[in-house]
């Protein structure tokens, strides 16, 4: 016993071979994935900083000296811009609002369908899962006709309603899923102390059920942040969001590729420090719902 030896004997058989052979692989393929990915936004990044002269050079100029002059363009500094804020504001407004709201109607549809299921449950997540088969294109015409009627065109609040009604039905799926890993024991001992819906809903569900909710919010959020057509359509000058500020930046005089570059970027930075803020909520919310 005392001459053998106690650290575990790699396995060198031909299958544990293949297994990490096919492992580095796909660790390989993954990491070219992700730089194929990154690539573009690292270009446009760079862009940013360069001048509208070496911006433009073809073949581009990667060695080009660094300006600020794209973002004095972007946020009007130099005279000679729209403010961006107004769209940046509204863009904020519409994502936070509509997201709070679709949390506030998610957290108690998906408390029915997980821990206390309605009859036929499963037709009623389908029923969610119907209305996002519809292109978006196809409902622009109703939508624009009940707005104009109604008299809520160019208003952010219509585009927080809409952004709401797009949102649930994914962010129910995403909660009914995160929902179900919560231990019903907890619940079954907060019915006998008394407690009620809403207190089970604050107090019990949401606290273990955080990690979902985080990422039902950043992916709400994020929806909202990048949705274009609606807010094209049914805004003007009064609720435009950065999205359609930024589509306004290419104009008959010619595509201002610095300044169009600063733009994306600062457009782009909300979602990223929101997904930056909520990256651990994020992984456990997304381990939470997995399928064991």
């Amino acid at each position: 016993m005392t001459g053998m030896s106690l650290s575990p004997r790699r396995d060198r058989s031909p299958a544990t071979r293949r297994r990490r052979r096919t492992g580095g692989l796909l660790g390989l393929a993954a990491w070219l994935c992700g730089i194929a990915f990154f690539l573009p936004v690292a270009w446009m990044v760079l862009t940013s900083f360069h001048s509208e002269a070496d911006a433009a050079t073809n073949p581009p100029s990667v060695g080009a000296g660094l300006s600020l002059h794209g973002y004095r363009e972007f946020f009007g500094a130099s005279g000679s811009g729209v403010s961006p804020w107004p769209p940046l504001l509204n863009s904020l407004t519409a994502s936070v609002a509509s997201t709070l709201l679709v949390l506030l109607l998610a957290v108690p549809a998906a408390y029915a369908l997980a821990i206390k299921p309605v009859r036929k449950w499963s037709d009623v997540l389908f029923f969610f899962l119907s209305t996002k088969m519809l292109p978006l294109v196809a409902g622009l015409l109703p939508v624009y006709l009940v707005a104009q009627h109604t008299g809520m065109l160019d208003s952010i609040w219509l585009l927080v309603l809409l952004y709401t009604s797009m949102n649930l039905p994914i962010a129910v799926w995403m909660m009914r899923s995160f929902l179900a890993e919560v231990p019903v024991e907890m619940l079954e001992a907060a019915s006998i102390d008394g407690a009620g819906l809403t207190t089970t809903l604050t107090r019990i569900v949401a606290p273990v059920a955080m990690p979902g909710i985080a990422a039902t919010a950043l992916i709400s959020f994020i929806f909202s942040w990048n949705e274009l057509l609606f807010a094209r359509v049914l805004t003007g000058v009064v609720a435009g969001t950065s999205p359609v500020f930024l589509t306004g930046l290419v104009t008959s005089q010619g595509l201002f590729l610095a300044k169009v570059c600063a733009a994306a970027t600062v457009i782009s930075l909300p979602v990223l420090l929101a997904g930056f803020a909520a990256q651990d909520k994020l992984v456990q919310g997304l381990s939470l719902g997995a399928v064991k």
